[in-house]
């Protein structure tokens, strides 16, 4: 049974504590506050107030050869550096780390990170898509250079069956799935099915070839927001996006 520890309830440690529970109680939940160890230890197999900070307290907790922890003490870079530096002594197999600069980051994965997550700017390549484009409905980046996302299809398209259309040829992307507009339940197609105007296709790619495919890059050259683009998809690149196994 794989085992984690939640170092931290700052909001990422609070949603992450969330999720995993719904699938294990192997969690192991320490933070310094005891009004919030005792609102959420219900979530978790063991609860602890402890000072992270505290080599040899952390130490009793956190089993060595532990499979993941997660470490979010909000701003305090100092504390999460030590408390990182501390995890991989343990042999913690994943230790995914809050950063709120890359700066931050940089650190944290010399000292140990596996993986380091950005929540502000991770949230803003979500979301800074669907505002500049109306034909993109969600936007998911799933790797450093690749995304799903639900796209409606470009009026040029309509008429055409997927092998007309030739979108991973033209575009670079794959179709998984479509729906039409207005009905969330997504089906499975055949090469001839013809594509409507209302159709919304679930699709996966190179981040540049989807936003290109949505439409969004045309908006970008005209409303002069190119380099909102360019600065988060610069920082993506950038950030150690391996798998938290």
């Amino acid at each position: 049974m794989r085992q984690y520890a939640i170092i931290g309830l700052g909001a990422m440690g609070v949603r992450m504590l969330e999720k995993l529970s719904e699938v294990t109680d192997e969690i192991i939940l320490i933070d310094k506050d005891a009004d919030l160890v005792e609102r959420y230890k219900e979530m978790a197999a063991k609860a602890y107030v402890v000072d992270a900070i505290n080599d040899a307290a952390l130490r009793r907790v956190i089993p060595e050869g532990l499979d993941a922890a997660i470490v979010d003490l909000g701003g305090n870079i100092e504390a999460a550096i030590l408390v990182t530096n501390i995890l991989k002594k343990l042999c913690v197999v994943d230790i995914i780390v809050k950063a709120v600069s890359e700066e931050a980051g940089e650190i944290f994965e010399l000292v140990g990170a596996t993986r380091v997550v950005y929540p502000d700017r991770e949230a803003a390549s979500r979301v800074v898509p669907l505002l500049v484009s109306p034909s993109l409905f969600n936007f998911m980046p799933i790797g450093s250079n690749l995304v799903m996302a639900e796209v409606r299809i470009p009026e040029k398209y309509a008429g055409m069956s997927l092998i007309e259309a030739n979108l991973r040829q033209r575009h670079g992307i794959n179709v998984i799935a479509l729906r039409s507009e207005g009905s969330p339940e997504y089906s499975y197609f055949n090469a001839d099915y013809k594509l409507r105007a209302d159709d919304i296709l679930l699709v996966a790619g190179k981040e540049a070839e989807v936003i290109e495919f949505s439409g969004v890059e045309e908006r970008m050259a005209k409303g002069g927001i190119r380099e909102v683009f360019a600065g988060l998809l610069k920082g993506r690149s950038g950030t150690n996006r391996g798998p938290a196994r």
